[in-house]
């Protein structure tokens, strides 16, 4: 099939979606010079029609077509609305091996979108007619055969790189004409989040952008204009004759704001260009941190602790014991699904049992499918009221990656449950999973702001709706406080939770005093004398009040970073009291 007989055939045709759908991407296979699905995979293990489909009851797939490691792609009819088809193909990715692709499209029109993780992601967008250009059929044939050269070079941390470069230099200038810190950060936190929230469509018509342009040539006038946009997204409310839905959550408590120069908002025109729908949580929050921090400016690039090295602590102590959790309440799901199949399918031996037969099958199937809906939303409910505390949670990144964790695993339980027949389920777990103490106030607002982004972009990525009323949830969760005293000098409590993680503070001992004085050193030693010794590393008082809560009870397992000297010398006993009271894998 040559290029003008392929669109020739698909602009004139008039086929229902799901009659045509199959047909079209044949002729598409033919087209390209693909082996189609049928013959290259007669078992439909790695490249079939109807990917997913039900395991009880039958019912269309989770993708119209898929090619494993390359693909998920769904049809709509003509004219159809496409980001719903993409939406879909968003909401069950992760149950089609994430694809580094999902395309879409409704016979005229084509949409490759790319699905990597940790990239800026693109969309390649063409219609029919660009079919005839040969540069459109490689690329579309990349996606079956090459479907890496569609990879995005620019990575998000790329991105959140020279996004944050962009802040630090404006909070270094606020700095500088005597704003005073915690309200320089809360400031730029707003104007970071403005950013982010247009760019995903939360804000309309690129209001803040806008809004900035419209006081470039009158600085005097930035002040006024922000607060109005503020003091809109604090409760909800207009900006001129446009809708501004109720944000609040803590960053627009109300609608104070700083006076910027031209030069300044000459420069946050610049960084609103970005993509910030694209930004990293995980890496926004340090890199804002050290920007923000006068005292952390010599710090950029070091001390980072990066996904790969947050997730070797969130795996086995969160997402490792709740997958075995799941697993075995699978299986306890599916021997209730094979009930139910079999009182389905049972006869009566005589005609006049018949009445009695089908009416106790119908009740034992009744029954067992209830029994596999309370054991699935049991597990559900465990995974929404389960609880993680970063003790020492800097800017967020174990919050944030421990919250995604949860969501995941949500996703992925529900997907399982709706492909046994159990129903369609939308997510439930959210920010208030997630506990953080943090000294540094700079840090906890930005933590606030990285777990807000994180499950806004989660919900997007997966298909689904951002919150509304309010968009952003209150997050007192993240305390800004001392993990370690109270006030009073006594022992700070934790709130109890499921897991903690998170890299506390290391401080050799003999540096305890020269870093943090005399008075707080010697405090901090004196609320945990009797349990550990006099000399110990600063980071051991972490380790000391999380064996503490497992001993309790009031916490299943515990990961934190450390250095090899928590297990030398003065430092050994808080390892022994945590062997006496738990184990360590």
């Amino acid at each position: 099939m040559t290029p003008a007989e392929f669109i020739q055939k698909w602009r004139a045709a008039e086929l229902k979606e799901r009659t045509a759908s199959q047909e079209h991407f044949l002729d598409l296979c033919e087209l390209l010079g693909i082996e189609k699905p049928a013959s290259a995979d007669p078992k439909g293990e790695w490249f079939t029609f109807e990917k997913g489909a039900s395991k009880t009851g039958g019912g269309e797939g989770w993708a119209d077509v898929w090619r494993k490691e390359c693909f998920a792609w769904e049809y709509k009819g003509k004219k159809k609305d496409l980001d719903r088809a993409f939406a879909q193909l968003q909401q069950y990715a992760i149950a089609l091996d994430n694809p580094p692709l999902l395309i879409v499209s409704d016979m005229d029109r084509f949409r490759v979108h790319t699905n990597w993780t940790n990239t800026v992601q693109e969309v390649h967008e063409f219609a029919l007619e660009d079919l005839l250009n040969g540069a459109t059929r490689d690329l579309l044939r990349n996606c079956f055969e090459a479907p890496e050269r569609l990879k995005p070079a620019k990575t998000r941390q790329m991105l959140t790189e020279e996004a944050a470069e962009e802040f630090s230099q404006l909070a270094q200038r606020l700095r500088s004409r005597g704003h005073e810190a915690h309200a320089v950060a809360h400031f730029v936190n707003r104007l970071v989040f403005c950013m982010f929230a247009e760019d995903v469509g939360l804000l309309p018509d690129h209001m803040f952008t806008a809004m900035l342009k419209a006081s470039a040539p009158r600085p005097d006038t930035f002040a006024t204009n922000a607060a109005i946009l503020f003091g809109a997204m604090k409760s909800g409310g207009l900006v001129g004759f446009t809708k501004v839905e109720w944000f609040n959550g803590g960053l627009f408590d109300d609608d104070s704001t700083l006076p910027l120069e031209r030069a300044v908002i000459d420069n946050l025109i610049a960084a609103a260009a970005l993509d910030w729908s694209e930004i990293d949580p995980s890496i926004l929050g340090t890199l804002f941190e050290r920007g923000l921090d006068p005292d952390k400016r010599s710090q950029l690039g070091a001390h980072y602790t990066d996904r790969e090295k947050i997730m070797q602590i969130v795996e086995p102590v969160i997402i490792r014991p709740l997958t075995a959790e799941w697993e075995a309440i699978r299986v306890e799901i599916e021997a209730q699904i094979h009930k139910a199949e079999e009182a389905r399918n049972r006869t009566p031996t005589k005609q006049s049992e018949a009445k009695k037969v089908y009416a106790a099958a119908r009740r034992a199937e009744a029954n067992a499918l209830k029994k596999a809906k309370e054991l699935h939303g049991t597990f559900v409910d465990r995974l929404r009221s389960f609880r993680v505390l970063d003790p020492a949670c800097g800017s967020g990144n174990f919050l944030y990656l421990s919250l995604l964790a949860l969501k995941d695993l949500e996703h992925l339980v529900n997907l399982e449950a709706e492909q046994l027949g159990l129903g369609r389920f939308s997510p439930t777990v959210g920010p208030e999973s997630v506990f953080g103490i943090e000294l540094n106030s700079y840090a906890a607002e930005l933590a606030r702001v990285s777990v807000w982004i994180g499950v806004i972009q989660w919900m997007r990525r997966n298909g689904f709706e951002a919150a509304r009323n309010p968009i952003l949830r209150s997050l007192g969760n993240i305390e800004c406080r001392d993990a370690i005293l109270a006030p009073d000098g006594t022992e700070a409590r934790w709130p109890d939770a499921d897991a903690i993680v998170g890299n506390p503070p290391f401080l050799g001992a003999k540096l305890m005093k020269r870093m943090l004085g005399v008075s707080e050193t010697e405090r901090i030693r004196a609320a945990f004398e009797g349990r550990l010794p006099g000399f110990t590393d600063l980071v051991c008082y972490w380790f000391e009040k999380a064996r503490e809560k497992i001993a309790e009870g009031r916490c299943e397992r515990a990961g934190l970073v450390a250095t090899n000297s928590i297990r030398k010398n003065t430092n050994l006993p808080v390892m022994k009291r945590i062997l006496d009271a738990t184990r360590i894998f």
